[in-house]
């Protein structure tokens, strides 16, 4: 029998402003975080997302993400369903989300 995948997420007073930032200014993960945003008591499915991107490429978005604490992601059978840590980063950075997910001129 295999083992279930744990995810990790890291404690917020250990994410760095400088961390943050470099995650959310990838567009693709910044594209991720906003559709986040808009349902934001959904747990995603990265398959949920309309990325051109390769499995490997897109999971290495979702560890980003994870690494800088803007999400969590469970196990759910065969399924990693993830989402947004909102409460926490935005403890942890207030207004940060807010800044970096608008457009710009909106």
């Amino acid at each position: 029998m295999g083992t279930t995948k744990k995810y990790q997420q890291p404690n917020m007073a250990d994410v760095t402003l400088s961390t943050a930032m470099q995650v959310l200014a990838d567009p693709c993960r910044l594209a991720i975080v906003r559709t986040m945003l808009e349902q934001p008591d959904h747990e995603f499915a990265c398959n949920e997302f309309e990325l051109d991107l390769s499995k490997a490429t897109i999971s290495h978005h979702f560890e980003a993400l994870r690494d800088a604490g803007l999400i969590q992601t469970r196990v759910d059978g065969r399924r990693c369903l993830s989402s947004l840590r909102r409460e926490s980063f935005e403890a942890r950075f207030p207004g940060l989300l807010d800044l970096v997910t608008n457009e710009p001129g909106s």
